[in-house]
């Protein structure tokens, strides 16, 4: 059967290894891209990252994109202040940035527009006029996606970043609901397969939407993303923005969420060191009380709200995370993220084949 047969998702492959690896250590493999941070994005989502604490990312080397949620009474001084990326409805984005041209220093500006529809005509225009009048002096990240010829047309019209995926994330019901959707793995290939067919400037790929684990994020990267934007994977670590739970010990097994707390309190981060177990709320930007908290008219939810058991610190997770990638990297000759992203050969598995692998 030819790859481009069946559309496929991360357990329907495996990395196949280089025949020969020069590599005699990991460590010494880069997975720092050019700006000293890892290759991805906390999701622009309000129980992962918050503005008062989005430092927390950075120091453990990701990009933060702070949420509508926080950004909805921005004007374009506060964007450019928070020097990071901040998230904008479409309307917002209009308003702030093509209805007057917004002064612009050296300090470039970071605008994700955060919508769940990027293949309007209305987004496409947007870009267009937001390049013609600004250049590089803003950067801009657009979505979500699932058509690889959007993608094309969104880096033709000027898009720096395109957020691929739509109904993939766990806060997400899309799919479920409407039938519209790509798994984001095939996506991911058919993306990098229609950009060796064109001769011009690509958007940046950023994956977005069902990363459960840490051989998803490096899978997609082989792939061909070079960028990959977690949220659930987020939520689980214990600083994260979602509210906090202690465990209710009235229950057997301390399985129910009981008082709030402060997950940011040296008491907290003591207690989860020791075994304490912790819950948050995790819920999807399109969630019926997000549209209210945004003051959106109410319309069908094609999201989801659920408590998640606290597994990880950030920065635990991140130690991790650098580990197997660097070995990932090594196991196919590869000594940066330039020759890794969209570089190894991968393989088709059976069912059977991943029962196998799966522990």
């Amino acid at each position: 059967m030819n790859k481009n047969d069946l559309k496929f998702d991360f357990d329907d492959i495996l990395i196949s290894p280089a025949v020969q690896s020069s590599i005699q250590s990991r460590k010494t493999v880069r997975v720092l891209d050019d700006n000293g941070m890892l290759p991805l994005f906390t999701a622009p989502m309000d129980t992962v990252i918050e503005l008062e604490h989005r430092r927390i990312f950075t120091d453990n080397q990701i990009y933060p994109i702070i949420p509508r949620t926080q950004t909805k009474y921005f004007n374009a001084s506060d964007c450019r202040q928070v020097n990071d990326w901040v998230a904008l409805s479409l309307d917002q984005f209009e308003k702030l940035f093509l209805t007057e041209k917004t002064a612009t220093n050296s300090n470039r500006i970071r605008v994700c527009i955060d919508i769940a529809n990027g293949h309007m005509q209305r987004l496409m225009d947007a870009v267009v006029q937001a390049r013609e009048k600004y250049n590089d002096q803003l950067i801009l990240m657009v979505g979500n996606v699932a058509n690889p010829h959007t993608f094309i047309e969104l880096s033709r019209a000027g898009a720096d970043f395109v957020r691929v995926g739509i109904g993939n994330g766990s806060g997400c019901s899309t799919s479920v609901h409407t039938g519209i959707g790509y798994p984001l793995a095939s996506l991911i290939h058919d993306i990098h397969q229609e950009k060796e067919n064109h001769s011009m400037q690509f958007a940046k790929v950023v994956a977005d939407g069902g990363i459960k684990k840490y051989a998803d994020i490096i899978k997609v990267l082989a792939l061909g993303a070079d960028y990959v934007m977690c949220g659930g994977i987020f939520n689980k670590a214990l600083e994260s923005a979602g509210n906090t739970f202690a465990a209710n010990k009235k229950f057997e097994g301390y399985t129910v969420p009981g008082d709030q707390v402060d997950q940011y309190s040296d008491e907290v981060k003591t207690a989860f060191k020791m075994g304490s177990l912790f819950y948050k709320k995790f819920r999807g930007m399109s969630t019926k009380e997000v549209q209210a908290h945004l003051g959106n008219e109410l319309r069908s939810s094609e999201g989801v709200t659920r408590m998640i058991q606290v597994e990880y610190t950030i920065a635990g997770w991140v130690e991790n995370f650098k580990d197997y990638l660097s070995s990932a990297m090594s196991y196919t000759d590869s000594k940066d993220l330039a020759g890794f992203i969209g570089k190894p050969h991968w393989n088709l598995i059976t069912q059977n084949s991943l029962n196998r692998f799966n522990k």
